[in-house]
Formats: C-alpha cells, structure tokens, sequence
C-alpha cells in the first residue's frame, strides 16, 4: 500500500512500557496464589505497539513519546529502532519508564495493570513533534498517556489535515474536545459501551457517530463492525485462529488499519487486512514480537479461503 507510489507515513503520538507477562493456566482469584509456568519482560504500550504494527504494514513510522532513564527504556528504544520505528520523537525523562504487568491464561486470555511513569510526562507535543505530524498520513493515539498530551497532539493534526485515529483505551468517557478532533474511533465493544452506554453494537455505533465520521467497533473472536455517517456498515467476521495470546491483537488491528488509511485503501479491505493481521498476531506470544509483517499478511490472505 502506497501513497504516490511510496510507503505512506504514520505517527503514533502515545505510551511506551516494558510489559511484564506472566504465563498461567487459569488466573489467580482474589487472595489466591497461583503457580506460573513462563515469565517474559516484552517491550510493549499501546503506543509502541502500534507503532511496530503500523511499520511491520509497510508504513514509514514515527514513535513520539517518552521513557524513563533505566534500562527497560534503553530495551524499548532498542526494540522500536530494531523494528524500523523512528525514535527522534521518543524522549528520554528522569525516573521509571512505564510497566504493564499482565498475566496470560492458556485461553489465550489476559489482564493488564499499567503503571504509566514516563508516559505521564506526555502532556503536550515537544520541539519537533509537530513537525512529525504534519509530515504524516495518519495520526495515532491512545489514551495511555495524559488526556492533554491526546487533545494537543489531536489538535495539532487538525491543523495540518492529517487524519486522526484514537483507540479509547483504557476506557474512559471522552469530551468534546478530543472526539471533535478524531477521523476514525475503534473502541472495542467495552470501550464502546463505556462511551455511549450502549452494549448493543449498533446503538452504540448510532451514538458514536454522531460525535466522529468513522467507527470501527472491534468484537474478539466475533470480528469488527464498521460504520460513517454517510450510513455505510460493515460486518467483518474474524478469521479463525487459535489464540496463545491475544495481549495485541487490538494494537496490531489499529496499526494496520492506520497504514490502510493513510493509504486511502477501501474501507472493507483495510478491516480485511486489519483481521488478518490480529488473527496472526494471536497464535504467537508476546506483544510486539506477535506483529505480523505485510508480506505475511499477504500470504495469509491468498490462503484463506470464503468470500470475505
């Protein structure tokens, strides 16, 4: 997917963490210990992930952000350059780089805690990032980072016309001013409950689209469900795969369906793709190592089989 002939460009304006993933077979309840049988520290953050995913589709991909002064953040800047991710953005701040300490079912199930840390230093864009955006097809953000670091960077695209793309995670109803400013929303069926009160897809999709132009609403297993104001829908069902681990299926779902836009491909092969990549993402553990590549989702999609 090109723009002009070339890769197009993305930022992703948002969190970095080392995720710290812990391996069960059921998880602990309340009070409860459990013995694991895998323990694994995974450069991670809904940010960085997308990041990965977004330049694993083919995009060039800046990461605009921050980590602390330690080695976990000396490993995510390794990981993300490792990837072909622009790094000038991704400053360094004295203190802790941010954590996400999940544990993994053998359902392929998870929680998540995050400790933002560095990624709490994101309120606003620093010198030169405005330029990264403005340079840019797509704009990324997630809500890992202070909501004013979201509005800003939101803000700034807007001015420049770059589309905006925000996955509402974690889950937290949004004012005005950031939906005002957002092109496409993909909240998960929670997120999307949470915005709108909804937990019928379709309400929730009438609501949402009154605050922004474009919805994709992600259902796990089930698939995801596009709608625009324009009164278009549709149904994307998932591909089927067994799940070892779907800690990024959603961060990889977003990064490839950013490069998509960027790209101005057709909607329904943008989540054609976007599916593909989860459903690969999925079968393999960990949260950037789990990415798929374009050239993998290509080969995924010549071998499946059914009209789609």
């Amino acid at each position: 997917m090109t723009v002009n002939g070339e890769a197009p460009t993305v930022t992703v304006f948002g969190s970095c963490n080392m995720d710290l993933v812990a391996y069960v077979a059921t998880p602990p309840q309340r009070g409860e210990t459990v013995h694991g049988r895998e323990f694994r520290t995974v450069s991670g953050g809904k940010g960085a992930n997308q990041a990965i995913a977004a330049a694993r589709a083919g995009a060039h991909t800046a990461m605009v952000g921050a980590v602390g002064a330690d080695e976990f953040g000396a490993r995510i800047r390794e990981t993300l350059q490792r990837c072909a991710v622009d790094t000038r953005g991704l400053r360094e701040v004295p203190g802790h780089s941010g954590t996400a300490h999940i544990v993994v079912d053998d359902a392929g199930g998870n929680s998540i805690i995050v400790i933002p840390a560095a990624n709490g230093t994101v309120t606003a864009p620093a010198e030169g990032d405005e330029e990264r955006i403005a340079a840019s097809q797509s704009l990324l953000l997630q809500l890992e980072i202070p909501l004013d670091g979201v509005t800003a960077a939101a803000e700034t695209a807007r001015r420049h016309g770059v589309p905006v793309v925000l996955t509402p995670a974690p889950a937290v109803e949004l004012p005005a001013s950031v939906l005002d400013r957002v092109d496409v929303l993909v909240p998960n069926e929670h997120e999307a409950a949470v915005l709108t009160g909804h937990h019928d897809p379709e309400q929730a999709m009438r609501d949402l689209l009154k605050r922004v132009p474009e919805v994709v609403i992600t259902m796990g297993d089930r698939g995801s469900f596009y709608g625009n104001r324009a009164g278009d829908r549709i149904d994307m069902p998932a591909y089927p795969a067994r799940a070892v681990d779907t800690t990024a299926a959603g961060d990889t779902f977003v990064g490839v369906l950013s490069v998509a836009v960027a790209t101005g491909v057709q909607r329904r092969e943008a989540l054609r793709r976007a599916s593909a990549a989860s459903a690969l993402s999925v079968q393999r553990n960990g949260a950037s190592s789990s990415m798929p590549t374009a050239r993998e989702v290509d080969e995924f999609l010549a071998a499946a089989t059914g009209d789609r």
